[in-house]
C-alpha cells in the first residue's frame, strides 16, 4: 500500500522529469532558432487579413519536388527523405544545400541558406512534396538531382488564400482548416483555381502548440487592397 509520503515522492519525481523535459526542449529550441538562424520563406505581399485568414500575392520561386503515393500522414516522410538526400549532396554538383527549415546539417561542401515551409499538395491519387529553394539560385545554377523522382520546378507568381494555425499535422486538423478556408474564399467572392497546399514551418520535435501550420489555396479575385 502506497503511503501519502510515497505519493508525494512520486509526484515530485514526475514534476522533476517534466521540468527537465521542458528545460531540454527550451534549450534545444533556443539553440536551433537563436540569432543567426533566420530562414528564408517564399516572398509574398499580404493583400488583406481577417483574423487567421490572409489573401497573399506570392512572387515566383523555385522548388525541388517529388511525387509520392500513399495516405496523407505517411507521404510526407517519404517525400521528405528523397528531398533531404538531394539537398544533402545527392546531386550532380555534389554540393550540400541547407535543408528546408528548420533542420540543419553539417557538411564539408557549400552551405546554402535554409528555407521554409515544406509543402504537401494532392495531385490526382498522389501527393506532391516540395522544398522551397533559396532565392540566390536559379534553375540553371541549382545542382541537378541524381534521383529521377526529384524534379526542379519554377512556380509562377500567384495569388493564394491562406489560413494559419498551430497544432498537430493530422489529416483531421488539416481537413477542418481547409473547410474553414474554403468558406472564407466563398465569403470574399474569390474562385479556387488549384489544389490546396499543406505547409509545415517547423520540425517534428517542435511542441504542437508552438507549430506554425498553414493551408493555402490558389485563387482568382479582386486586385484592390482592403
Amino acid at each position: 500500500m502506497t503511503t501519502v509520503s510515497g505519493l508525494v515522492q512520486i509526484m515530485k519525481s514526475h514534476d522533476i522529469l517534466f521540468i527537465s523535459r521542458v528545460v531540454f526542449c527550451a534549450v534545444f529550441l533556443i539553440a536551433f532558432t537563436g540569432e543567426g538562424m533566420a530562414y528564408e520563406e517564399a516572398k509574398y505581399t499580404v493583400i488583406m487579413k481577417e483574423e487567421s485568414f490572409e489573401l497573399r500575392q506570392y512572387e515566383s520561386h523555385i522548388v525541388a519536388e517529388t511525387i509520392v503515393e500513399g495516405d496523407f500522414d505517411r507521404v510526407g516522410n517519404e517525400g521528405f527523405r528523397r528531398l533531404f538526400k538531394y539537398i544533402s549532396g545527392e546531386n550532380q554538383k555534389k554540393q550540400a544545400i541547407s535543408m528546408t527549415a528548420p533542420v540543419s546539417q553539417d557538411a564539408s561542401s557549400e552551405k546554402i541558406a535554409m528555407t521554409t515551409p515544406v509543402n504537401q499538395e494532392r495531385t490526382g491519387n498522389q501527393w506532391r512534396i516540395a522544398f522551397l529553394m533559396p532565392s540566390a539560385y536559379t534553375i540553371e545554377t541549382l545542382p541537378q538531382p541524381l534521383d529521377p523522382k526529384v524534379l526542379l520546378k519554377e512556380i509562377p507568381a500567384r495569388r493564394m488564400a491562406a489560413i494559419t494555425y498551430s497544432g498537430t499535422w493530422s489529416r483531421k486538423r488539416y481537413e477542418e482548416k481547409k473547410a474553414l478556408l474554403e468558406l472564407f474564399i466563398k465569403k470574399q467572392g474569390l474562385k479556387s483555381i488549384g489544389e490546396p497546399v499543406f505547409a509545415r514551418y517547423n520540425p517534428p520535435f517542435m511542441p504542437w502548440f508552438m507549430r506554425r501550420n498553414e493551408v493555402l489555396i490558389p485563387v482568382q479575385g479582386p486586385d484592390t487592397e482592403r
